[in-house]
C-alpha cells in the first residue's frame, strides 16, 4: 500500500470536510462515528484510510489532553494532528496492521476500537514514558492508590455505582467526608494545596535494572494524598488531584535528545551544530601542573616574609606560627579572643600578627583557584610540621 507525501495532507483534509458523514453508531449510550474501514481496505484507498485516521487522532482524548499540555504544536485548522497521523499511519502499515483486518474479517466497528482504543493509546502512552518517565509512574502510582485505599472513596457515582465514568474525570475524596461534601473550583484548590510541605526525594534504586528512584515510597504517598485532600477540603478529579500532588514532589523527568544531525534523514539545509569541546589540551594540562607546583613553591617565601615582619625574633615567629595555624588553616579554633587566651597573649596582639599575616597573603598573585588550593594545602602540611616540632621542643 503506498504511502501519502505531507504536501497531500492538507488537501486530503479540507476535502474530507465537504464529504457526508459516515453512518453513526450507538455505543454505550452515545453516538459514535465509525469508518467504512472495510471498504476503503479493500480498494486500498490510501486517501480515505488517511482522512479516518485523522479523524480518530483529532477526536482522541489522550491526544486532546497532550495538546492541551503542549505536546503537540497546532499548525492550522486542518493539520493540528498531521503529523501524528502520519506516524500513525505509518506504525500501522509497517506492522502489516492493515492486512491483518482484511484477513481476519474484521468489522468496521471493530477495526476502528482496536486503533483508536489500542494502536493509538499504546503509541501515546509510550512516548510520554519516553519523555516523562517519573511523572507518568507517580500519576499511575496516585490513581491506584486512591482506587485501591480505603481511606479514599468516590463521589461521583454515589447512589448509581453502575455508573461509567472516565478514571481522569473521576471524583475521589477521603472516606471520612459526608457524601454531600461542598466542591470547590480547581483555582482555590490550586491556592490551597500550597500550603501543603515539599516532600523529600526518596534516592532508592527500584526497577528492573536498578537504573531508577523511588522518589516516595507508597506508604509516604499515601499520606501526601490525605495532607493534599486535607488542604483542599475537597472531592476533587483525578487528573487534577494527580497534578496537586506531584506539585509536591521533586520530578525529574530526563528525557535524552539528539544534540547534532542524526544521519541521512536530516534536512540538508539544518544548520550543523557541534559541541564544543572544552577539555583541557595536553599543553595546558601540563602548564596548569607546572603553575599548581609553583604555587607551592610560595609556601618558603611566604614564610620568610612573616619572619621578616617581626625581625627575626624566633618567641614572636612562633606566635605569628600559632595565630596563622588557628585563626586561618583549621576551622575549630574558636573565636579570636579564645585564640588569645589559649596563646596565653592579648587580644590586640592576635589582632596585630592577623593584619601582618593578611598583608603578606594579599601580595601573593595566583593566576587560578587551583594554584590558590595547592599553596594552601602546601602550607598547612609545612605549618603542621612546624606546630609538631614546636611540641616536641617544649616537651624537651
Amino acid at each position: 500500500m503506498p504511502e501519502m507525501s505531507k504536501g497531500d495532507h492538507t488537501n486530503v483534509i479540507m476535502n474530507s470536510a465537504k464529504q457526508k458523514d459516515p453512518v453513526l453508531r450507538s455505543h454505550s449510550g452515545r453516538q459514535i462515528r465509525v469508518g467504512k474501514w472495510n471498504e476503503s481496505l479493500q480498494a486500498s484507498d490510501v486517501n480515505q484510510i488517511w482522512i479516518e485516521l485523522h479523524r480518530i487522532v483529532s477526536s482522541h482524548p489522550l491526544v486532546r489532553a497532550s495538546k492541551r499540555a503542549g505536546f503537540l504544536v497546532e499548525e492550522g485548522k486542518y493539520n493540528a494532528y498531521t503529523d501524528l497521523t502520519q506516524e500513525l499511519f505509518v506504525a500501522l502499515l509497517g506492522k502489516d496492521r492493515f492486512q491483518h483486518y482484511i484477513e481476519t474479517s474484521m468489522t468496521d466497528a471493530e477495526i476502528e476500537a482496536e486503533i483508536s482504543q489500542i494502536e493509538l493509546t499504546n503509541m501515546l502512552t509510550s512516548e510520554l514514558r519516553k519523555r516523562y518517565p517519573e511523572s507518568y509512574r507517580l500519576a499511575r502510582r496516585i490513581s491506584t492508590l486512591v482506587q485501591t485505599s480505603r481511606t479514599f472513596k468516590r463521589f461521583d457515582n454515589i447512589g448509581n455505582p453502575e455508573a461509567h465514568r472516565r478514571l481522569a474525570d473521576r471524583l475521589y475524596g477521603l472516606s471520612s467526608w459526608d457524601h454531600e461534601k461542598t466542591r470547590r473550583d480547581v483555582q482555590e484548590m490550586d491556592e490551597r494545596v500550597k500550603a501543603v510541605s515539599f516532600h523529600s526525594r526518596d534516592t532508592r534504586m527500584v526497577g528492573c535494572t536498578g537504573d531508577a528512584q523511588i522518589v516516595i515510597s507508597n506508604v509516604e504517598l499515601e499520606k501526601l494524598i490525605i495532607r493534599v485532600f486535607k488542604a483542599i477540603d475537597s472531592p476533587v478529579d483525578v487528573r487534577s488531584l494527580r497534578s496537586f500532588v506531584m506539585s509536591r514532589l521533586p520530578i525529574m523527568d530526563i528525557h535524552l535528545v539528539p544534540v547534532g544531525g542524526s544521519g541521512e534523514s536530516e534536512d540538508d539545509d539544518r544548520m550543523q551544530f557541534e559541541i564544543p569541546d572544552i577539555r583541557e589540551t595536553p599543553e595546558e594540562d601540563f602548564l596548569r601542573g607546572e603553575a599548581e607546583a609553583g604555587a607551592a613553591g610560595f609556601v618558603d617565601g611566604f614564610l620568610a616574609d612573616l619572619s621578616k615582619s617581626v625581625r627575626g625574633k624566633a618567641k614572636q615567629y612562633d606566635r605569628m606560627i600559632n595565630v596563622l595555624w588557628h585563626c586561618y588553616l583549621i576551622s575549630d579554633s574558636g573565636t579570636q579572643l579564645e585564640v588569645a587566651e589559649m596563646l596565653g597573649v592579648s587580644d590586640s596582639l592576635v589582632s596585630d600578627y592577623r593584619k601582618r599575616i593578611e598583608a603578606n597573603l594579599q601580595q601573593l598573585s595566583f593566576d587560578g583557584v587551583n594554584e590558590a588550593r595547592q599553596f594552601e594545602k602546601a602550607l598547612k602540611r609545612r605549618v603542621r610540621e612546624m606546630m609538631d616540632e614546636q611540641k616536641v621542643s617544649v616537651s624537651v
